[in-house]
């Protein structure tokens, strides 16, 4: 439980956040925000406001409990998801931000349609505002509640309520700008507060002889903690499947979320130019090289100090417990501000999706243009309510609500990635192809999970992914159509700045090190 310390460090960060979400919100005395305003910040963010930000609206409740869980149960191997996060920020920074950033679009679905036509923008925006609401927004929602009843004993309900308040209390009027600006708060106190109890959980393994003797012996305590790469008579092999986890799936996943996830991809959207949005994707890239010492260094610890906990789960709230007070009120704060910016930067995103891909179609474009930052607000606030009163509904009864909803987005993964690399790469696909791909990975993922159960879900999402270019490109062969909406890749300077490849560089090389040492 927390202290009255505590408490005041928490309510001393919610006001702060609260406070500079409204300053940086302001405007020029005569300005009303407009849609550009609203939805991407005047397209004005600098670099450091942008990697701040992806790291922010990635890591939430989910992320910090579940990865130290995963950490606790199976070890570092776990940490794949972060590392190779890494690099794949890098491939999306040099090859799929100057596609998007040349068409001007505000979301992901406006590039559908640009490219392909209405029924793809529409079936695609329609697809993620129900997954948003309905999977994204209430995960976090839940299992935030989860955390915070865990660790200071606040009511699920109540829990649940406050956050969605809070959320929406400061970034409604700002938009994506209060968001993203205050998301640098956000990072810092998350980096402060996971290095903090990482430090002091080092110092109880070692007993006190410092830090690197803690991780010595960690290593020397847990050695199979330590293995990157899960052999096939692992129990946890079908989580993580070896040599697969480099080379197949995993990529899907990541230049998925990554890439063309609304939700990530609109802080890059926002940049003032390409190479401004490419510096910001480097410095996430290295901030997410750091963040396995936040989310699943302290669950491998907790394993050495206590290999008895009732689930793996219970790794994090448990390594609270043994921080001293005001500091277990800064790492509660700082995963209340992993909560509440995830939970922002989705009602953004949803509002975003709504407003400019769907609402079009169903008012007149005169009263859109007088209405359409309203719009938006209107529809944040209505999602977070919808997603409040759904919570508990929905994901009370699972277990384990994270895994399940990585299996049901990972339904649709391939055929996400699929239409979109081929409609950046590749000139000839067309929209019907495009849209059977994606209706092929939902029934493929369902056909295969039931007719072949034993199939590692990653190693299933990247055969679906294949599967689904097949469909794509047999079609667009077997019915040609002109397809005006195509960008020449020739058209695209994929040139990035000498910092940018050095940054690349420098993140490959830490990575092969890493792998090399724990493989």
């Amino acid at each position: 439980m927390l202290s009255s310390l505590d408490i005041t460090i928490v309510a001393i960060y919610a006001i702060a956040l609260f406070g500079l979400a409204q300053w940086v919100s302001r405007e020029k005395p005569g300005h009303e925000k407009d849609a550009s305003d609203y939805f991407l910040a005047g397209k004005s963010l600098p670099w450091w406001a942008i990697g701040a930000s992806l790291i922010a609206a990635n890591i939430s409740a989910e992320q910090i409990i579940g990865m130290s869980g995963s950490g606790y149960a199976i070890g570092l191997a776990i940490a794949s998801y972060e590392w190779m996060a890494a690099i794949t920020l890098i491939l999306v920074g040099k090859f799929l931000l100057p596609v998007f950033l040349k068409t001007g679009i505000y979301t992901m679905p406006q590039f559908l349609e640009q490219r392909y036509d209405h029924r793809v923008r529409t079936v695609m925006a329609s697809f993620w505002l129900g997954v948003y609401v309905f999977v994204n927004l209430t995960s976090i929602l839940w299992l935030g509640a989860l955390a915070i009843n865990t660790v200071a004993g606040v009511d699920l309900t109540l829990g649940l309520v406050l956050l969605g308040l809070f959320a929406v209390s400061y970034s409604l009027y700002g938009g994506l700008k209060a968001v993203a600006l205050t998301d640098i708060v956000q990072v810092v106190l998350l980096v402060a507060g996971g290095l903090m109890i990482a430090v002091i959980l080092l110092e109880k393994v070692s007993g006190g002889t410092g830090v690197l003797n803690g991780f010595v012996t960690l290593m020397d305590t847990v050695p199979d903690r330590f293995d990157m790469i899960l052999a096939k008579d692992h129990p946890h092999y079908m989580s993580l499947p070896g040599i697969s986890v480099l080379i197949g799936g995993m990529w899907v996943m990541n230049v998925s979320y990554w890439g063309f996830n609304q939700y990530i991809i609109q802080r890059a959207l926002a940049a003032k130019s390409v190479s401004e949005a490419q510096k910001g994707i480097a410095f996430a890239a290295f901030l997410k090289l750091l963040m396995p010492l936040i989310v699943v260094l302290p669950g491998i610890a907790m394993f050495a100090l206590n290999a008895d906990l009732a689930t793996p789960d219970q790794a994090y709230p448990s390594a609270m417990a043994l921080l001293p007070t005001g500091i277990k009120g800064l790492v509660f704060a700082a995963l209340l501000a992993a909560i509440v910016s995830s939970l922002a930067s989705m009602c953004n995103s949803i509002s975003t999706i709504f407003t400019v891909d769907l609402l079009p179609s169903m008012v007149s474009k005169d009263w859109l243009d007088r209405n359409l930052v309203f719009s938006g607000r209107l529809t944040a606030l209505v999602a977070m309510a919808i997603a409040m009163a759904a919570a508990q509904p929905l994901l009370g009864n699972f277990d384990q609500a994270f895994q399940y909803i990585q299996e049901f987005t990972g339904f649709f993964t391939p055929g996400i990635v699929a239409i979109f690399l081929l409609g950046m790469f590749w000139g000839k696909t067309t929209a019907t192809g495009a849209l059977l791909a994606a209706v092929g990975s939902a029934v493929l993922s369902l056909a295969m999970k039931l007719l072949l159960p034993a199939l590692p879900f990653i190693d299933r999402v990247g055969i679906v992914f294949l599967l689904c270019v097949a469909i794509a490109v047999v079609w667009s062969l077997a019915r040609p159509q002109p397809q005006p909406g195509y960008i020449e890749p020739s058209g695209v300077s994929f040139a990035t700045s000498t910092g940018f490849n050095a940054a690349a560089v420098v993140v490959t090389c830490i990575l092969a090190f890493f792998y090399v040492t724990w493989w």
